[in-house]
């Protein structure tokens, strides 16, 4: 899932970055407001950290203008302890849930999760390929019977595809969207990792859910009910 936190404390966001990425979600960051905002109208996201105070436009004020345009991307607002009447004023804006800083990253993933379960209907967490079925809130995947075991950056990566089967992906957007980071272009870190992946998805021979497009990149293979 791809998640944009807005947060002008750079370490901070540093260390908020690097722990979602750990449990394998798409991270985009932003330090202030009015590019907040534009991100957030204009990307493709799962949810929003949000913090109040950032230079620019305010978390608040980004927060009601997502929701006049009727934008109901689940909103986790960050707030010091002492804005009480601030997170009470973001929750009537329609804020799914707040955290107050200092916090665990693992606080934070857990209302991340809680609020995916309850923002997320049944049909938009289950993704289904055949025999094959991932569940993006319990994050567990099964072909068949069998229990497949993924790093976060496999399931990142499978979820990636799956959401989009039929379509073509290079390898830079595959990079920008599962990695975030910016590598060369020539490294191998798709093909390795697509490598791993197969051989646990596609245990035994015969038509692999992810296909090779030579000279392109991959694309997840469209079932023929699609």
């Amino acid at each position: 899932m791809n998640i944009l936190v807005v947060e002008d404390e750079k370490k901070l966001a540093g260390f908020i970055r690097k722990g979602l990425e750990e449990n394998g979600f798409a991270v985009t960051v932003s330090h202030e407001g009015n590019e907040a905002y534009t991100l957030a109208t204009t990307g493709s996201y799962d949810l929003i950290i949000l913090d109040i105070m950032l230079p620019g436009r305010d978390g608040l004020s980004i927060l009601k203008n997502l929701r006049d345009r009727h934008n109901t991307i689940p909103v986790i607002l960050v707030t010091a302890r002492s804005e009480s009447n601030e997170r009470v004023y973001g929750l009537t804006l329609g804020a799914d849930d707040y955290i107050p800083k200092p916090f665990f990253m693992d606080e934070l993933i857990a209302r991340i999760q809680a609020v995916l379960r309850r923002t997320s209907g049944k049909n938009l967490s289950i993704l289904h390929a055949g025999d094959l079925r991932v569940n993006l809130i319990a994050r567990e995947v099964r072909r068949g019977k069998e229990d497949i075991v993924l790093t976060p950056r496999e399931f990142s990566l499978l979820e990636y595809l799956m959401r989009s089967p039929g379509r073509i992906f290079t390898r830079t957007q595959i990079l920008d969207h599962v990695w975030g980071y910016d590598f060369d272009p020539q490294t191998n870190l798709v093909d390795v990792c697509i490598q791993r992946l197969r051989s646990k998805i596609d245990p035994t021979k015969g038509e692999p859910l992810i296909e090779t497009v030579r000279g392109v990149g991959y694309r997840f293979r469209r079932s023929e009910a699609d």
